[in-house]
């Protein structure tokens, strides 16, 4: 049990810090660095693992049922949307609310979604893993509320904003991004079992699991994320931005990026089958909210909360509080009977 906590920790800590390499990307706008991320991070690197790691990878997927496919690739691909949407979210809401409802929503909804799949553990295991969940959610809308504080009062001190749109659309598209966003925890409940058990008779290590969970998922969200940036690309003009002396350099930070994004993925899927029995729902609460701390603490390290009011960091450090309290209690609901 306690392995299976600490790789969940572990897989959220990257998940939370995959990103720091593109602030040293150089030449290149939003479009042209997140493309490029998408392209590498959904497809390069899970078909590069897949058939290099994977033994047995074309007898494995050719004979995988073809309910499993259709139930991975839906609800991968809805992921996706899902991920697509939050970006939208965030231009009428900001990034701290827009960034708490989605994950608020993933963690809530995502965690209880692999019942469906594993069947609801006992009583006092599912009433423990709720009061975590809760107590998560506490922190996460803290955390929010903190966010708008910040921003209400950085928005007042510049007087040339940017305009955003309406408050309750950008909360009704974070919200339902959240909850298409789930389809990642579902498709990883659903195709495991059948993947771990081809993955074993083909004479592959248990963690080879997680990687080939990971290849249909990946192939099918990346197929939404990528159509969105190269469609942005191309009315942003920033097809043109790609020919700059600092390429090569970009191309790297971004494959770090791609490489940690993927492997945090792979690793939380390992995670939850070393979970045992509410893995899922376990290690998916434990690998969103460490990545949200992950991201918080980051953000306190970098100094961005530095002018924040007394009244935000107050909201900000109950959130915090109340998120590893909610990880402790969760992890906990793993060792009951």
């Amino acid at each position: 049990m306690t392995e299976g906590v600490l790789l969940a920790i572990f897989a959220g800590l990257m998940l939370g810090l995959y990103a720091l390499p593109e602030k040293f990307t150089k030449g290149f706008k939003y479009e042209n660095t997140w493309s490029l991320f998408f392209l590498l991070t959904m497809f390069v690197v899970p078909i590069i693992a897949s058939v290099t790691l994977i033994d047995g990878f074309v007898s494995i997927f050719g004979n995988m049922p073809t309910d499993i496919w259709i139930k991975m690739g839906l609800t991968s691909f809805l992921w996706g949307v899902g991920v697509m949407m939050w970006s939208k979210a965030i231009n009428h809401i900001g990034l701290s609310l827009g960034f708490s409802l989605f994950i608020g929503t993933i963690i809530l909804v995502g965690s209880v979604l692999p019942f469906i799949e594993d069947g609801l553990p006992p009583t006092n295991k599912l009433t423990t893993i709720l009061l975590g969940l809760f107590v998560v959610l506490i922190g996460i809308f803290a955390n929010g509320k903190a966010g708008f504080i910040r921003e209400k009062v950085e928005k007042a001190n510049h007087e040339n904003k940017e305009q955003k749109g309406s408050m309750a659309t950008g909360i009704l598209i974070a919200v339902i991004g959240g909850l298409l966003a789930t389809g990642f925890s579902y498709a990883n409940a659903a195709g495991r079992p059948y993947l771990h058990e081809a993955s074993q008779a083909a004479g592959n290590a248990e963690w080879i699991t997680a990687v080939a969970v990971m290849f249909p998922i990946f192939i099918s969200g990346g197929l939404v994320m990528t159509a969105y940036f190269l469609w942005q690309l191309t009315t942003k003009k920033a097809w043109g931005d790609f020919k700059t002396p600092a390429f090569g350099k970009n191309f790297v930070l971004i494959l770090v990026m791609a490489f940690f994004h993927y492997a945090a993925s792979a690793l939380f899927a390992f995670a939850a089958y070393k979970l045992g029995a509410s893995g899922n729902t376990v290690g998916y609460a434990i690998f969103n909210t460490s990545c949200v701390v992950t991201a918080i603490i980051s953000g306190i390290i970098t100094k961005e909360w530095v002018k924040a009011s007394p009244k935000a960091r107050k909201f900000l450090y109950v959130g915090l509080s109340c998120m590893v309290i909610g990880i402790v209690i969760v992890a906990y609901s793993n060792s009951l009977a």
